[in-house]
């Protein structure tokens, strides 16, 4: 009786396999019929996603998700997401596709799968653009606001020139403002937040300077989803080669999105 069972169990167990194996393939082929595609995106992380006056969703990722439904042939449902939820609304099927400041971590990776880079996300070192700094060593005698314990602060720690002043405030804004009245001379902070700063205060002719840490963008798919994976990865790869990845990160942050790993 026990051996019966322990067989149904298996028999089952692989039955469900295989279901889950070919629904994991339907994605693609869903989307191409429908002519619809589902697209997670973020609406509370500008430059890469936020509302507008509008009210309608805007930013590199919403740019991005637009050209990946048109080039998927689909119109595109935008499904505004968080931090927290965006790979739930993945697995539970509410979205298709994940654009949304993903970052690749081995944890993410044994749930979801990943396309190629398609934007850049760096912490980097900004000023105005009369500030020679070409190099850190240029940081000496410079200050330099921060956000205490960010990860620009821990990052500037490592390679500032030791007679470096750093003045740490509670959040961006304590730091961005401190910044914009002339309490510093640069700042370090993240391409998002400082490309707000910028489209604010286009006078003040602030540009990056030296990037501190690069940790690229990726698209997420449910694991599986191997031909729309594909799909995906050539549209990347063909806005890299036309420059519409480049001409997204000038818009959105300031600067072209560079070498980004596949």
């Amino acid at each position: 009786m026990n051996t019966r069972i322990a067989l149904a169990a298996i028999i089952s167990a692989v039955s469900l396999v295989a279901t889950s194996s070919a629904y994991a393939q339907a994605a693609l082929d869903t989307i191409t019929k429908s002519k619809k595609v589902r697209i997670a995106i973020p609406t509370d992380y500008p430059p890469y996603g936020t509302i507008g006056t509008d009210l309608k969703p805007q930013g590199l990722d919403i740019d991005f998700a637009n050209y990946i439904g048109s080039k998927l042939g689909a119109t595109v449902e935008l499904v505004p997401v968080t931090a927290a939820n965006r790979i739930a609304y993945l697995q539970s099927g509410k979205a298709d596709v994940v654009v949304s400041t993903l970052g690749k971590t081995p944890e993410r990776e044994k749930v979801i799968d990943y396309t190629y880079s398609y934007s850049p996300f760096f912490i980097a070192i900004f000023a105005k653009k009369d500030v020679t700094i070409k190099s850190f060593a240029d940081l000496a005698g410079k200050t330099v606001a921060t956000t205490r314990g960010a990860t620009a602060d821990a990052e500037l720690s490592k390679v500032m020139p030791a007679n470096t002043e750093v003045k740490r405030f509670e959040d961006h804004v304590g730091a961005s403002s401190a910044f914009l009245s002339g309490q510093t001379q640069v700042i370090a902070t993240s391409a998002p937040e400082m490309a707000t700063v910028i489209q604010r205060n286009p006078q003040a002719n602030i540009e990056m300077k030296l990037v501190l840490k690069n940790s690229p963008n990726y698209i997420g798919v449910n694991k599986g989803e191997e031909k729309l994976r594909a799909r995906i990865n050539e549209i990347i790869a063909e806005a890299k080669t036309n420059g519409e990845i480049d001409r997204l990160a000038k818009k959105w942050l300031g600067r072209e999105a560079g070498e980004l790993p596949l």
